[in-house]
């Protein structure tokens, strides 16, 4: 929906994404249109998220929490992007408002125009929100920081634990059947997903999560010991 006076809403998806998206880099460029992107600034991270509002001007952000947190000053906030050096922010109707000026796109850790591709696609399968939930809280229970995605073969499975330590306790959980071989390390921290139900493709490098409900991908390198075959 383009709003021609550069006026707009934000739905509540779109603020959910953009505060998922400040956990990957705390700076964000909104470029014309209805697709908003992300990098981490360690480059392991990027995600992509299509919304149903369509920005009309670049719009720079350097610090994305502090803006989502400008929110809470306003019942109903209305974004007004006519000016190219900032946005007012304001309640329609009321007598608040604020002008939060935007950065140098030169300082921000930016995505990059096009998607990528996947070297190639070893392992595929769905993983379900509430699968991802129980793996992320047996992480935080047993105090693991690495997330393994095993097949040996014939079974695959995700496994919490720490790979540094041999005898740390572990959470593993079923994802399927494989005939490859393989053990791929991600770092817990590193899955910075919504929730949601996801498929999952992943090479040695780097796993792709693309939302089963929605317009939404995460790219997530792989940690560099990983292997296969």
């Amino acid at each position: 929906m383009k709003i021609q006076d550069k006026t707009m809403k934000l739905s509540d998806k779109t603020v959910n994404i953009l505060k998922n998206f400040s956990q990957i880099n705390k700076s964000i460029v909104i470029n014309p249109g209805n697709e908003l992107s992300t990098l981490a600034v360690t480059k392991n991270i990027l995600a992509f998220a299509k919304v149903k509002e369509d920005f009309t001007s670049k719009i720079c952000i350097y610090d994305l929490p502090e803006f989502i947190s400008t929110f809470t000053l306003f019942k109903s906030p209305e974004f007004d992007f006519t000016n190219d050096n900032y946005m007012v922010i304001s309640d329609k109707g009321t007598k608040t408002s604020t002008q939060f000026f935007y950065a140098d796109p030169s300082v921000i850790t930016t995505a990059p125009d096009k998607k990528i591709s996947l070297p190639s696609v070893d392992v595929e399968f769905n993983v379900s929100d509430s699968d991802l939930d129980t793996l992320f809280k047996a992480s935080r229970i047993y105090n693991v920081p690495d997330l393994f995605l095993v097949g040996d073969g014939s079974t695959m499975r995700m496994v919490v634990k720490d790979k540094k330590n041999d005898t740390s306790n572990n959470f593993s959980m079923e994802m399927g059947e494989t005939d490859k071989v393989f053990t791929f390390y991600f770092k817990v921290e590193n899955m910075k997903l919504l929730p949601g139900n996801y498929r999952v493709q992943a090479c040695k490098s780097v796993a792709l999560f693309t939302s089963v409900n929605d317009d939404l991908e995460y790219y997530i390198a792989l940690e560099p010991d990983s292997t296969i075959g």
